[in-house]
C-alpha cells in the first residue's frame, strides 16, 4: 500500500562565513506547523547537523511580541537558544521579508538580530551582517584548574592563569577554559564522559576552550567547543558567554567588538565577531555577529 507523505520545504545555510562550504551548516524549516516535538526530533537526526531550527508562523503570543517562533534541535535534543542556529534562521527569514531587524522567539526568550549592508573590496554592495543581542549574561561558578585538568589530558602549566575558568550563561552556561597555547587547543583531547559528569555537577552545559594565540593576527581568540556531536564548527551562544567573560577578565574592552576564530580543526572556519558592554560594573549588552551564506533549498518528504 502506498503511504501518502508531506512535503516539507528546507533551507540549508552556512552560518559566521562569507563563503559557501565554510562555518558552520544548519538545516531551517521555514514552515513547521503541524509537526510534533518528536517529529522535529526525528528530522533534526536526519539532518544530522550541529543545529536543526523549525520555524512556526502564526504562532498569536510570539507575534505579539513581533517576533516568529522558532524551535531549536540536535541531534539528540531541544535547546533552549543556541546562536548559529538563532543567526542562520534571521538570515533565512530576513531573504523573505528585507526587513533590517528580525526577532525570534525561543524557548529561552525574544532574541532581536539586526542586519547591516556590508560593502564589497571593489565598492558594490556586499553580504548583509547579521548582529543578535542576547541575554545579559549570568555568572557562574569559578572553577579549580587542577579539577578541569583531570580529563583533558592537560597540566596546570597549560591553562592560562591570566583569566579564571568560569561559567557564564547568555541562554545556555557554558563554562570558558583558557589555555596558553595554539598548539595545545589544537591537540586538546577530552574525555567527554567524564567532563559531561563534571560539568552536571558544576552548573555548566558544555566547555568553550579559547586561547589569545590565534592563527587569524586579526582574531582576538581561537577556540574550540568539543561535544556530543563531535568538534562543533562555530558556536555563537558560547561566543556571546565568552564576549561577556572577556570584558569582565580584561581580555576586551567595554564595547570593543572582537573575533573570535573557530571550526580550523574540523576544516570549516568561521569568523564570529562579538562585543559586550560594560555599565556599573555590570556586563551588558551581549552581541554576537557574522555573515550567513545560502547553500541548498529542496524538500523532504515525510509519511503521514
Amino acid at each position: 500500500m502506498a503511504t501518502s507523505a508531506r512535503k516539507l520545504s528546507l533551507v540549508q545555510v552556512d552560518v559566521f562565513t562569507n563563503r559557501a562550504l565554510n562555518g558552520n551548516s544548519l538545516a531551517v524549516f521555514p514552515d513547521g506547523r503541524g509537526l510534533s516535538t518528536e517529529d522535529m526530533q526525528v528530522l533534526a537526526r536526519e539532518m544530522n547537523l550541529s543545529e536543526t531550527t523549525f520555524v512556526l508562523p502564526g504562532d498569536g503570543a510570539a507575534e505579539k511580541n513581533g517576533a516568529v517562533r522558532v524551535r531549536i534541535f540536535t541531534v539528540q535534543e531541544e535547546l533552549p537558544f543556541a546562536g548559529h542556529p538563532t543567526l542562520g534562521t534571521a538570515f533565512v527569514l530576513r531573504g523573505q521579508t528585507g526587513t533590517p531587524e528580525v526577532r525570534l522567539e525561543l524557548n529561552a526568550g525574544t532574541i532581536p538580530v539586526c542586519f547591516t549592508e556590508q560593502s564589497s573590496a571593489d565598492g558594490t554592495a556586499g553580504l548583509a551582517f547579521g548582529e543578535m543581542t542576547q541575554k545579559d549574561p549570568q555568572f557562574g561558578a569559578i572553577h579549580d584548574v587542577e579539577a578541569v585538568a583531570r580529563f583533558t589530558g592537560l597540566s596546570v602549566a597549560e591553562f592560562d592563569s591570566s583569566a579564571p575558568i568560569q561559567t557564564v550563561s547568555t541562554g545556555v552556561p557554558f563554562t570558558i577554559c583558557a589555555l596558553r597555547s595554539l598548539k595545545t587547543l589544537q591537540d586538546l583531547g577530552l574525555d567527554l564522559k567524564r567532563a559531561a559528569e563534571y560539568l552536571s555537577r558544576s552548573g555548566g552545559k558544555f566547555f568553550y576552550f579559547v586561547c589569545r594565540e590565534t592563527v587569524d593576527p586579526k582574531a582576538r581568540l581561537h577556540a574550540r567547543m568539543i561535544f556530543y556531536g563531535g568538534d562543533d564548527p562555530a558556536t555563537g551562544s558560547a561566543a556571546g558567554c565568552c564576549s561577556a567573560w572577556m570584558v569582565a577578565h580584561g581580555v576586551a574592552a567595554s564595547d570593543e567588538q572582537v573575533l573570535i576564530e573557530q571550526g580550523l580543526e574540523v576544516h570549516r572556519p568561521s569568523s564570529i565577531f562579538v562585543r559586550a558592554g560594560k555599565q556599573d560594573n555590570q556586563v551588558v549588552n551581549v552581541r554576537v555577529g557574522g555573515n550567513c551564506v545560502e547553500v541548498l533549498r529542496g524538500e523532504v518528504a515525510i509519511p503521514i
